[in-house]
C-alpha cells in the first residue's frame, strides 16, 4: 500500500509543479517530506533527470529577459550590483575556506547569494560538477533565506525609512530567487516592484561571468575546460527574445513553462535528500549561507544609504 501512496504523492506534487499550482520553496519541501515518509521509487531516475532538467529550465528563462530593458536599467545600478557581487563572492570564498566547508558547496550557496539564487546555482552547478546532495543543501539554504527576506525586508524598510528606489534596489541585490524579490517590492509598492524586478533581470545576466569563473576555478589538473553549451543557448534565447525572433506569446509560454520545470526539479532535488545527507553536512552550510545573506544585506543597505 505505501508505494502506492508513493507513487500517487509522488505524480501528484510533480503535476502540481508542472502546472503552475505551487511555488518554489514548497516544491522543495513537499519533496523533503516525500523523502521523510516513503523509499523513493525512482530515485535513481530523478538523480539523473536532475542535471538535464536545471539545464533546460535555465536556458527556457533566457526567453524573459532583453538585452535593450535590462541594460537600459542595469547601469544605473551598475555600480550598487557589481560592488556586491564581486564583495559576495570574495567574502563568500574566504568564508567558505575559514568554516572549511566543502568548495563545491561553498560556491553554490555564493553563486545563488551574489546573484540570483536558484537559477543561479542551476546553472552553476553542471559546469562545477556538483552532486545531487550538494545542490539540495545549497537550494534548501537559500530558500529557507528567501522565505524569510519575504517576510522580512518590507518592516525593515519602512524602519530605515527607505524610498520606493531604495527599497526596489536593495531587495533586488539582498534577496537571491525572483519570486521572493517581486513578493517583497510588491509588499513596498507599484514603483519599488518595477525597480526590483528590472534590477533584478539585469543582476541575473551576471550568471555568465560567473560560470566562466566557475569553469576556471573547478578546472581539474591536466582536464580542458569543456564550455557549457547550455550557456551558449542561455545567449541566444536572450538575443532571440530582444530581436523577436520568435513570438511575444510564444517566448512568453516557454518561460513560464521554464519556471514550472524549475519547481518541478526542485520538487525532485527535494525528494533526493534525506535526513542522514543533512545529520552528515551538519550546520555549517546553514551557518555559511546566513552569514552571507546578512553580510550582502547590511552592505548592500548602506552603499544604497550613504553612496
Amino acid at each position: 500500500m505505501k508505494p502506492l501512496l508513493a507513487k500517487l504523492y509522488f505524480f501528484a506534487v510533480l503535476a502540481a509543479a508542472l502546472l503552475g499550482l505551487i511555488s518554489s520553496p514548497v516544491a522543495l519541501g513537499l519533496g523533503f517530506i516525500f523523502s521523510l515518509w516513503f523509499k523513493h521509487p525512482f530515485l535513481s531516475a530523478s538523480e539523473r533527470s536532475i542535471q538535464v532538467l536545471l539545464k533546460l529550465a535555465v536556458v527556457g528563462l533566457g526567453f524573459g529577459m532583453t538585452l535593450t530593458d535590462t541594460i537600459k536599467t542595469g547601469i544605473s545600478s551598475f555600480g550598487l550590483t557589481l560592488f556586491c557581487i564581486v564583495l559576495t563572492l570574495s567574502f563568500g570564498i574566504l568564508l567558505a575556506r575559514y568554516l572549511h566547508l566543502d568548495k563545491t558547496l561553498g560556491h553554490l550557496i555564493t553563486s545563488g547569494t551574489s546573484i540570483c539564487g536558484g537559477s543561479a546555482i542551476a546553472a552553476i552547478s553542471p559546469i562545477i560538477r556538483a552532486d545531487t546532495k550538494t545542490i539540495s543543501i545549497a537550494l534548501g539554504a537559500v530558500f529557507f533565506l528567501n522565505a524569510i527576506a519575504l517576510i522580512l525586508f518590507p518592516p525593515l524598510g519602512h524602519l530605515f525609512h527607505l524610498s520606493q528606489q531604495q527599497f526596489g534596489l536593495w531587495s533586488a541585490v539582498a534577496i537571491h530567487d525572483t519570486s521572493s524579490v517581486v513578493g517583497a517590492s510588491l509588499t513596498y509598492g507599484n514603483e519599488a516592484l518595477q525597480i526590483a524586478t528590472t534590477v533584478k533581470l539585469s543582476r541575473t545576466l551576471w550568471i555568465i561571468p560567473l560560470s566562466a569563473l566557475s569553469m576556471i576555478l573547478f578546472k581539474s589538473k591536466g582536464q580542458g575546460i569543456k564550455f557549457p553549451f547550455f550557456i551558449l543557448f542561455f545567449i541566444i534565447a536572450i538575443f532571440a527574445n530582444s530581436y523577436q525572433i520568435l513570438p511575444q506569446s510564444f517566448s512568453n509560454s516557454i518561460v513560464l513553462l521554464s519556471k514550472h520545470l524549475l519547481v518541478a526539479t526542485l520538487f525532485l532535488v527535494g525528494s533526493t535528500l534525506s535526513l542522514n545527507d543533512i545529520k552528515q553536512t551538519g550546520i555549517k552550510p546553514m551557518l555559511f549561507a546566513v552569514i552571507l545573506w546578512v553580510f550582502v544585506s547590511v552592505t548592500s543597505l548602506l552603499y544604497i544609504l550613504y553612496f
